[in-house]
C-alpha cells in the first residue's frame, strides 16, 4: 500500500489531480488479493463453518457442492401426454394410432411393458418405461380424446423421436458440482441443495466489520441538538448496507475529532474486526488526525477520486494490534450521507464480498431511457439518484429524484436506482440510454 500513499498527482492514473474510479477499484481489489494470500495459512476452522440449509441465505459457499445423485434420477416425462417408442414416427401428416395400455403418475411408475403399437398415458415427472423413448403432448393428439379412451391418434410429424423426455443425469450428474464455491447463496440455491437431499452447507465465516462515525458535531439519536449539531445518520445507513450482506457488525459509535479518541477507537476496532469503516474526517483540512494515526497504525492512502459524490476517501490496512493475527482492511469514507452510500456501493461492497470469498462481486447493471436531460461534465464518474419505471411503450425509463447534493439523504430514500454516468460522458439528452444499477438487493 505504500505506493498508494505516495502516488504523485502527475501519475497517469490521476485525472486533474484525482484518481480515476476504475483505477481506485483495481487498487482496492489488488490489496484484497494480497490480504487473502496472507490468510491462506490460517486454519480452515477459522475461516469456514458448516451451517444448516435454512441459515445459509446470503452466505458465501466455501466448498463446491457436489451432487450425490443424478438429476433426474431416471428418465422421465417432461409433459403430460403419451409415451411410446419412436419407431412409428415419420415426416408425413399421416395419422399414427396407438393403444393406451395404462397410466404412469409421478411417484407411481407403470410396472408393465409397452409393445409396438401401444402407448402409456403419462404425467409430467413420471418415470419413462424402458421400452419408450418419446412423449406426444396430450394437446397434440387428433382429435382431443376423452380421458377414458383406449386409443390415441396423432400426426407422424407432430413430434420427433426422443422429444419431451428428460434423461437421467441431464441436469446434474452424481459427483459433479451443483453449486461452485464462491457463490453468494440465493433462495434458488437453497432449493437446489434441498432437491439433492443436502441439509448442511460449508460457508465462509462472516466477516467482522467495525463501523464508526467521527465528528464533534455528531449527536446520537434521542439527544437534543444544540447549535451546529446534527444527528449521526451514517452509522445507520452503514448498518443497513452491511445487514444486506449478512455480515457481523461491530458498532463503535461516535468518536470525537481528537487524536487520542480516534487512535483508541481504531485500535479497539482493529483488534476485533476484519474490516473497519469510518465516515467523516477525510476531506481536505479535516484528516490531519487520521493521517497522523494511520502513520502509526497502518498503511493508508488518502485519495481524491474523480467522482461525484464521494470525492475524498482513505483506504488501506491497519497492522495487527493487541495480539490480533490479521491485518484490518480500512475504508475512510466521506462524511456527507449520500457520499457514504455511494462510496460503499462503488468500492466497499465489492471489496467485502471479495474478502469474504465471493467469486462474483460486481453489481448487476442494466440500461434505461433518461426521461429528462441530465447535466454532466466529462472528467468524473457521477452517481445520480433516480426512480426506474416502465414507460408507456414498455421500455424502462429513469427520472432523477431532484437535487443531487451529497448531503440530501432524501434523494437516496426516494430513489430505487443509480444512474451511472461514466468518466468521459457529457450531458445526457432526454431519450438517451443510460447505465442504471438497481438498489434492490444491493442497498
Amino acid at each position: 500500500m505504500s505506493d498508494l500513499k505516495r502516488l504523485p498527482p502527475s501519475d497517469p492514473i490521476y485525472i486533474s489531480g484525482s484518481l480515476h474510479v476504475d483505477q481506485a477499484r483495481i487498487a482496492i481489489s489488488d490489496l484484497v488479493k494480497d490480504l487473502l494470500a496472507e490468510s491462506q495459512g490460517r486454519s480452515e476452522s477459522d475461516a469456514i463453518e458448516c451451517i444448516s440449509l435454512d441459515q445459509a441465505i446470503n452466505r458465501i459457499l466455501a466448498k463446491d457442492l457436489l451432487s450425490p445423485i443424478d438429476v433426474p434420477v431416471a428418465d422421465n416425462s417432461a409433459m403430460d401426454g403419451f409415451a411410446f417408442h419412436g419407431d412409428c414416427l415419420g415426416n408425413s401428416e399421416d395419422l399414427v394410432t396407438l393403444k393406451v395400455v395404462g397410466t404412469a403418475y409421478a411417484g407411481k411408475p407403470y410396472e408393465g411393458s409397452i409393445a409396438p403399437g401401444e402407448c402409456l398415458k403419462i404425467m409430467t415427472g413420471a418415470l419413462m418405461p424402458s421400452d419408450c423413448d418419446t412423449v406426444i403432448p396430450q394437446e397434440f393428439t387428433e382429435p382431443p380424446i376423452p380421458s377414458d379412451s383406449s386409443v390415441v391418434s396423432f400426426k407422424q410429424n407432430r413430434v420427433k423421436r426422443g422429444e419431451n423426455r428428460r434423461l437421467r443425469g441431464e441436469d446434474l450428474q452424481s459427483g459433479k458440482p451443483a453449486i461452485t464455491a464462491g457463490r453468494l447463496l440465493r433462495p434458488s440455491d437453497l432449493g437446489l441443495a434441498a432437491s439433492l437431499g443436502i441439509s448442511e452447507l460449508h460457508v465462509h465465516r462472516k466477516l467482522r466489520v467495525a463501523i464508526l462515525s467521527s465528528g464533534d458535531e455528531l449527536r446520537p439519536l434521542g439527544q437534543a441538538l444544540e447549535a451546529g449539531n446534527i444527528y449521526d445518520s451514517n452509522r445507520y445507513s452503514l448498518i443497513g448496507l452491511l445487514k444486506r450482506l449478512d455480515l457481523e457488525i461491530i458498532d463503535c459509535g461516535i468518536v470525537r475529532d481528537d487524536p487520542t479518541s480516534l487512535k483508541a477507537a481504531f485500535i479497539e476496532a482493529a483488534s476485533k474486526a476484519d474490516v473497519l469503516i469510518s465516515s467523516g474526517g477525510v476531506s481536505a483540512g479535516e484528516a490531519d488526525f487520521t493521517k497522523q494515526i494511520m502513520q502509526e497504525l497502518g498503511d493508508v492512502g488518502f485519495w481524491k477520486i474523480a467522482m461525484r459524490p464521494g470525492r475524498p476517501m482513505a483506504f488501506g490496512v491497519l497492522k495487527p494490534v493487541q495480539g490480533a493475527k490479521h491485518k484490518t482492511l480500512f475504508f475512510g469514507l466521506p462524511g456527507n450521507p449520500v457520499a457514504v452510500m455511494v462510496t460503499f456501493y462503488q468500492f466497499v461492497r465489492s471489496a467485502l464480498l471479495q474478502l469474504n470469498g465471493a467469486s462474483q462481486t460486481e453489481p448487476p447493471m442494466m440500461q434505461a431511457i433518461a426521461e429528462n436531460p441530465i447535466r454532466k461534465r466529462p472528467g468524473r464518474t457521477e452517481y445520480q439518484r433516480a426512480i426506474l419505471v416502465r414507460g408507456p411503450d414498455g421500455k424502462p425509463t429513469v427520472k432523477l429524484t431532484g437535487s443531487q447534493g451529497a448531503g440530501i439523504l432524501r434523494s437516496m430514500s426516494e430513489a430505487n436506482c443509480f444512474v451511472i454516468l461514466s468518466h468521459e460522458q457529457g450531458n445526457v439528452a432526454a431519450g438517451d440510454w443510460v447505465d442504471v444499477a438497481l438498489f434492490d438487493g444491493l442497498l
